[in-house]
């Protein structure tokens, strides 16, 4: 009898160790998406909340504004022009958050006469109602962003060089403030914040220039802002402070009293003349005969 073949393998394995791989990969698809889906809700939920928050901002910083800001600047932000020729508020379509922030947080504004400089003083606004001018005023149009300054390990060596060029001719080299022309002033730095220079700096108040990050860079801002502040008690290796009004007014006490000390050694050789001359004459005078 020939020997019998043998059985053809059965083909049914493969294809059940295909349906397992198949049902593990879809296992695996239900578990991640059934994972994710919470955080990815909550994540939605989280960013609704806080546009949310922010338009309830914005809203709460119109009210605001209309109240105390559009009579000069106008309804919409856009300014007034008065025919006059009479001084109006300037359109905040471009003033931005770092602007308004600027403006609001150091008193400048409301300012009760137009025609007056705008000057340091104590805010007319708490922090929350600045928060909202201040989200209002960005809602206007595309300005500068608030700077988030952080001088925690700032470089003080940069921040120096940085006020040296950029501030020190204004400023003064102590931050006290100097005179300008047309009769205004650069206001001294010892009570602004970090913010508030930063925002300055971007912005550019008054008569100065505005300084954008490709002039000064964040880091940098940081640096100088760490400067600025270093400049309220700096270290005086070289002597006495005098002040810290800068070093022309130093030069001149320097003159002052060198000057009154020669004054006083030209007078001290003078007294002591007749003493050595009544010496000398009393030295030289003639013994008598007895002697």
């Amino acid at each position: 009898m020939p020997d019998a073949e043998p059985p053809a393998p059965s083909a049914s394995p493969a294809p059940r160790a295909s349906r397992r791989g198949r049902l593990a990969a879809c296992a695996l698809v239900v578990l991640v998406t059934a994972g994710a889906t919470p955080l990815l809700a909550g994540r939605s939920d989280a960013g609704g909340r806080q546009e949310g928050d922010d338009d309830e901002l914005v809203e709460r910083g119109a009210d605001l504004y209309a109240t105390g800001c559009s009579s000069c600047h106008g309804p919409d932000g856009g300014g007034i022009e008065i025919e006059d020729g009479g001084a109006g508020g300037p359109s905040l379509e471009n003033a931005g958050e770092a602007g308004a922030y600027f403006f609001l947080s150091t008193g400048r504004m409301p300012l009760a006469n137009t025609e007056e400089e705008p000057t340091r003083k104590e805010p007319a606004y708490d922090d929350d109602e600045i928060d909202a001018l201040v989200a209002y005023v960005a809602s206007l149009g595309d300005g500068p962003e608030l700077p988030q300054v952080d001088t925690d390990g700032a470089d003080l060596a940069e921040g120096g060089a940085l006020y040296r060029a950029n501030c020190q001719a204004c400023h003064s080299a102590s931050g006290s403030g100097g005179a300008l022309s047309y009769g205004r002033a650069a206001p001294r730095l010892s009570d602004a914040t970090p913010r508030q220079i930063g925002s300055a700096v971007r912005v550019g108040p008054g008569q100065m220039p505005v300084f954008g990050p490709n002039a000064i860079g964040e880091d940098q801002l940081d640096s100088l802002a760490r400067y600025v502040i270093y400049l309220r008690h700096p270290e005086d290796p070289g002597g006495l402070p005098i002040g810290r009004t800068g070093p022309i007014p130093e030069g001149f006490v320097a003159w002052l009293i060198g000057l009154v000390a020669l004054v006083v050694l030209v007078a001290w050789i003078g007294t002591r003349a007749p003493i050595r001359r009544r010496a000398a004459a009393a030295h030289a005078a003639p013994e008598g005969p007895d002697d």
